[in-house]
């Protein structure tokens, strides 16, 4: 990959400030769209990651054709895409800047999350979700460093748009047999390499993600990418209460739902999944006490005080 470092400006207009973090698809950097004046965050992608046997042309056709409907994508709890193009042998999205913590970070700040905090992450990830499923789009890669937490309590999914153009180009194991992406909160049916992933792929991530929420580890033992990917096709979903964790019987259900092996046991749509997160999500409270007992990334707080100020 080109070296591309602070100060480039890709477009002729998105002036890339300081790196936010490396995946497996990239980097991301804050940048700065020099025109509007405004701050984005730019997720820049290698042309060898992207290209597959029709080229060059059919990689920027296939990143084309998904950035368009990302940017198609209208919902609070999605991060807006603004804007993609090539320059070089570099692919980069332009997204909207989201300031808060990713949900990796807090997993790994608070150990764990009370019923509230986790059920509201949740169905704030079925609400936007939905919305993509809606549009045809399947993310494949939710995972902890994919959901931002803003300091208004909102949750954001990033990387619609260039996932499935990676995915695409077939598993790309590494050299310790780990595929390229998360193997944290993958499906069944995505490892086992199933032709036509569907919406309820995505609601096991949400499954993974919920359980990590409530025990503070993953579902599955992730010693190892192999012992990870075993416990995805094979191991029965693991109950909150062998863990010393106590939770309703509901949600415990629900989570049980999401991580079945078989698609067809889980729930059919986001929708129903924010419908049965419901009587778990905090009620309510308007007023200036409820106001002052929110620390920053507090995921209650949409759902406490909707669309509320908060301290800047």
């Amino acid at each position: 990959m080109e070296q591309i470092c602070p100060g480039a400006v890709l477009g002729g207009r998105y002036q890339l400030e300081r790196p936010l973090g490396r995946g497996s698809m990239g980097r991301v950097w804050q940048g700065r769209d020099r025109h509007l004046g405004r701050a984005v965050a730019v997720k820049t992608v290698s042309a060898e990651l992207l290209a597959d046997t029709a080229g060059r042309e059919g990689a920027l056709r296939r990143f084309e054709r998904e950035a368009k409907a990302a940017a198609g994508l209208d919902h609070a709890n999605i991060a807006t895409v603004h804007d993609a193009d090539v320059t070089g042998e570099t692919y980069w999205l332009v997204m909207q800047l989201v300031m808060g913590e990713t949900l990796g970070v807090l997993l790994g700040e608070r150990d764990r999350f009370d019923v509230e905090s986790a059920a509201a992450v949740a169905a704030q990830m079925c609400a936007g979700l939905s919305a993509a499923h809606a549009a045809g789009l399947v993310h494949r890669d939710l995972k902890p460093e994919n959901v931002m937490v803003g300091r208004d309590g909102t949750v954001k999914i990033l990387d619609f748009g260039l996932v499935k153009v990676v995915a695409d180009n077939g598993p790309r194991l590494t050299s310790t047999g780990e595929r390229l992406g998360n193997l944290l909160c993958a499906s069944p049916e995505l490892l086992a390499g199933a032709p036509a992933l569907d919406a309820r792929s995505d609601l096991y991530s949400v499954g993974c993600l919920l359980h990590q929420m409530l025990a503070g580890s993953p579902p599955f033992d992730a010693a190892t990418p192999l012992k990870l990917v075993a416990g995805h096709l094979d191991s029965s979903p693991p109950l909150l209460v062998d863990r010393g964790i106590e939770v309703p019987p509901g949600l415990q259900q629900l989570v049980t739902a999401l991580l079945a092996k078989d698609r067809e046991a889980r729930p059919g749509s986001a929708a129903e999944v924010y419908g049965a997160l419901g009587p778990y999500l905090p009620a309510a409270e308007p007023g200036p006490d409820a106001l002052r007992r929110f620390d920053p990334e507090d995921p209650r707080r949409p759902f406490v005080l909707p669309q509320a100020p908060y301290p800047v």
